[in-house]
C-alpha cells in the first residue's frame, strides 16, 4: 500500500470536481485498510472512504486521508433449490455485481440495475429504484469498527433501513466502514416487480408480456439511459435530492392549489416526486454558470461545463431548495453527501 500526498480527487467523484486530498491510499485487503487507518490515527487525520464516488460532493480540499476501498471478490452459497446467498466485497461495482447475479439467474436485484457506485456503499443509504430497495434482499454486512479495528456483523434489522437511510448514515455515522455485503436471492421463483414507474410501459415497447428478470433489468437500463446522463460524459451524482414525504393534511392543502401533483401514499405520509416539484419551479434544463439541472430529469444536477466547483454545485442546489420551499412549502433534502 502506498500513501500519497496532495492527491487529486477529480477521478474519484462522479461530479468531476477538481479538489485534492492531503493524503490518499488505495487498499485492496483488510490488512491494508487497517494499516491505512493506523497511519491516520498516528497523524491525527480524519479518514474518508470512497468507492465509486457517486454520492459525494466535495466543496473544498479534504485535509485528511482519503481511502479508496478496492476490496474485490464475490462468493455464493446455495441454500436450497430456490435460494442462494451471494456475498460481494465492498469494492465491486454495483451494476456489474447486479449483472453477475443476473447471468446466474439470481433474482431480486434486477430493478436496481445501472445505479452508480460500489457494493460497499449500497447499505449506507439503502439504495433503491422502481419499487425495490436493497433491504428487500439484504441479509447482512461485515464492517470494520473504526475505533477498535475489529470486524462486526450487522444483520438486516440492526441496520435500521429506511427511505435512503440506515444506521450507518444517521446514529452510527462515521463509526464503521463496510467490507462486504450478503444478499439472499432467488434461483427459480422470482418475485417480479414491474408496476412501478415506467417499467411496464418500457416492457410493452420491447414487446414483452411475461418478462424474465434479465428483461426487467434491460427495461430499467433503457429507462435510466433515456433520462439520466452518463457521469463519464457529464459530471453528476444521479438523483441529488430525496423524494419528500409530507403529512396527508399538508398534501391536501397543497393539492388544492396543484390538483395535478403526482403523489404516492406511504403509510401516514404522502411521497411527492422531487423532480416534479423542481420542474414546476422552472429549474429543468436551467443553467447558472457552470452548473445546470439536467434537461431530461430535473432531479439531476450536472457539472455542465466540466469546470464547476463543488461550492458552485452546492449553491445551485440551495437555490432549488429555496424555490421549492417558497412555492410549495415543502423542504427538499439533499441525497448526496456534502463535504
Amino acid at each position: 500500500m502506498k500513501i500519497q500526498e496532495n492527491y487529486s480527487l477529480k477521478n474519484y467523484n462522479t461530479f468531476g470536481v477538481d479538489v485534492s486530498a492531503k493524503y490518499f491510499a488505495e487498499v485492496t485487503s483488510e490488512n491494508e485498510l487497517i494499516e491505512a487507518l493506523q497511519f491516520a490515527k498516528r497523524q491525527a487525520l480524519r479518514p474518508l472512504f470512497v468507492g465509486g464516488g457517486s454520492n459525494i460532493l466535495f466543496t473544498k480540499d479534504f485535509e485528511g486521508l482519503v481511502i479508496q476501498l478496492n476490496l474485490q471478490g464475490i462468493t455464493e452459497e446455495l441454500l436450497s433449490d430456490d435460494e442462494v446467498l451471494v456475498t460481494s466485497k465492498a469494492g465491486e461495482n454495483w451494476h456489474e455485481f447486479v449483472q453477475f447475479c443476473l447471468e446466474k439467474n439470481y433474482g431480486g436485484l434486477e430493478n436496481l440495475s445501472l445505479i452508480p457506485g460500489n457494493v460497499g456503499t449500497s447499505p449506507m443509504q439503502n439504495i433503491g429504484a422502481y419499487g425495490r430497495e436493497i433491504k428487500d434482499s439484504f441479509v447482512s454486512c461485515k464492517v470494520l469498527n473504526l475505533e477498535t479495528l475489529e470486524t462486526e456483523i450487522f444483520i438486516n434489522e440492526e441496520c435500521k433501513f429506511g427511505y435512503r437511510e440506515s444506521i450507518f448514515k444517521r446514529e452510527r455515522k462515521g463509526e464503521f466502514v463496510i467490507l462486504e455485503v450478503t444478499f439472499k436471492l432467488t434461483r427459480k421463483n422470482h418475485q417480479l416487480k414491474t408496476e412501478y414507474g415506467a417499467i411496464k410501459t418500457e416492457l410493452e415497447k420491447m414487446g414483452i408480456e411475461n418478462p424474465t428478470i434479465q428483461e426487467i433489468s434491460a427495461a430499467v437500463i433503457n429507462i435510466r439511459q433515456s433520462k439520466l446522463p452518463d457521469p463519464k460524459i457529464l459530471g453528476n451524482a444521479g438523483s441529488f435530492f430525496k423524494n419528500p414525504s409530507i403529512t396527508k393534511n399538508q398534501f391536501l392543502e397543497v393539492q388544492k392549489k396543484y390538483p395535478d401533483m403526482p403523489n404516492y401514499p406511504n403509510g401516514d405520509l404522502v411521497k411527492i416526486p422531487a423532480g416534479w416539484l423542481i420542474e414546476q419551479c422552472g429549474w429543468k434544463g436551467k443553467q447558472i454558470g457552470n452548473v445546470a439541472s439536467h434537461e431530461l430529469q430535473a432531479l439531476v444536477i450536472v457539472n455542465k461545463t466540466g469546470k464547476a466547483s463543488g461550492q458552485e454545485i452546492y449553491d445551485f442546489s440551495a437555490q432549488i431548495i429555496d424555490s421549492v420551499a417558497e412555492k410549495f412549502g415543502i423542504e427538499l433534502e439533499r441525497e448526496v453527501n456534502i463535504l
